[in-house]
């Protein structure tokens, strides 16, 4: 029985196989690419964060400035709100003219002042369509506007400007 038992035990014995390992393939080697502009890329800046301030209602505000102790400390000035109401016009501007009549048949024959002048002017021309349909920079002028343009058919907008105020004192 013994010898049964070995011949079993050389039966169940293969030759075992050598397993070769799988070699990976050489990485490749990059090759610097050489630059054709001169110009140096510029890191970009990230923004900074920006800090979250709570919105306090108007009414509130009021009541907490009122509250408040003198800081001890200077807190960097705040910029201050953009008011609602119209600035004051220059003066010079505002100043009452007197009107030629050729200038007056159009605007209008009392004395105002060189602003409201421009206004009523454009107002005019708007009215009757006058401004060119191909060039709109052109005004083309009706008989009206020739005696201010001194016989001049078409007159280009700063060349009105021009004309008109000499018929301004």
């Amino acid at each position: 029985m013994a010898v049964a038992r070995k011949k079993k035990a050389s039966a169940k014995k293969k030759p075992a196989k050598r397993k070769v390992a799988k070699r990976k393939p050489a990485a490749k080697k990059k090759v610097a690419k050489k630059r054709t502009t001169t110009k140096r890329k510029v890191a970009k800046r990230k923004p900074a964060a920006k800090k979250k301030v709570a919105k306090r209602k108007p009414a509130a505000r009021k009541k907490a400035t009122a509250k408040r102790k003198p800081a001890a400390r200077k807190a960097a000035p705040r910029k201050k709100a953009k008011s609602k109401t119209k600035r004051k016009p220059n003066a010079a501007f505002m100043r009452p003219v007197t009107l030629s009549e050729a200038l007056g048949e159009v605007v209008g024959h009392k004395a105002i002042p060189r602003t409201e002048v421009t206004k009523r002017l454009w107002l005019y021309i708007k009215k009757y369509k006058l401004q060119d349909n191909v060039n709109r920079r052109m005004i083309n002028a009706d008989p009206k506007l020739l005696k201010v343009f001194g016989g001049k058919k078409k007159v280009n907008m700063f060349e009105m400007t021009k004309l008109v105020s000499k018929h301004m004192k």
